[in-house]
């Protein structure tokens, strides 16, 4: 991975977008740092690095938002991960292209909070969508955008 190149720092452990992450790194020279509490196969590609962290709690969360940037860009779907690395000044994608912003984020883990505590009540509560087509499509073109805008302010 060059010195210069915009890194993408994914939150690995149940990341269901990596190839795509990969397909986009390798056409817009993004590096992609793959961080995760297990040992996954990744390419092997100068673009691409490994980090696995230790199965603490929060391990890979902790890495992750300790090398966001503002030219970085972190794919999670956590949101306190997300609000870690926002506040460092990253640009935060879902794997379902939603972006994670600084206006949004707020609400966001007000209805996690909400969620969990209905959960601890005991409510049964439905889990996220299943993972869809649409959403790695609109995935694949929320990041390129994301890259081009950031490959722009690095200039």
């Amino acid at each position: 991975m060059s010195a210069n190149a915009i890194p993408i720092l994914v939150d690995a452990d149940a990341c269901p977008v990596k190839e795509e992450i990969y397909r986009v790194a390798y056409r817009t020279g993004a590096g992609v740092v793959v961080v995760s509490n297990q040992w996954l196969r990744v390419p092997q590609h100068p673009q691409v690095r490994r980090v696995v962290v230790g199965d603490g709690f929060d391990a890979a969360d902790d890495w992750i938002a300790e090398a966001a940037d503002r030219l970085s860009v972190v794919v999670t779907s956590d949101i306190l991960l997300a609000d870690r690395c926002l506040k460092k000044g990253a640009s935060v994608l879902a794997p379902t292209g939603k972006p994670f912003t600084s206006a949004s984020i707020g609400g966001a883990i007000a209805t996690r909070a909400i969620m969990a505590d209905l959960r601890a009540g005991g409510d049964q509560m439905g889990g996220p969508a299943p993972f869809a087509a649409a959403d790695r499509s609109r995935f694949l073109g929320a990041l390129d955008a994301l890259l081009v805008k950031l490959a722009r302010a690095a200039r």
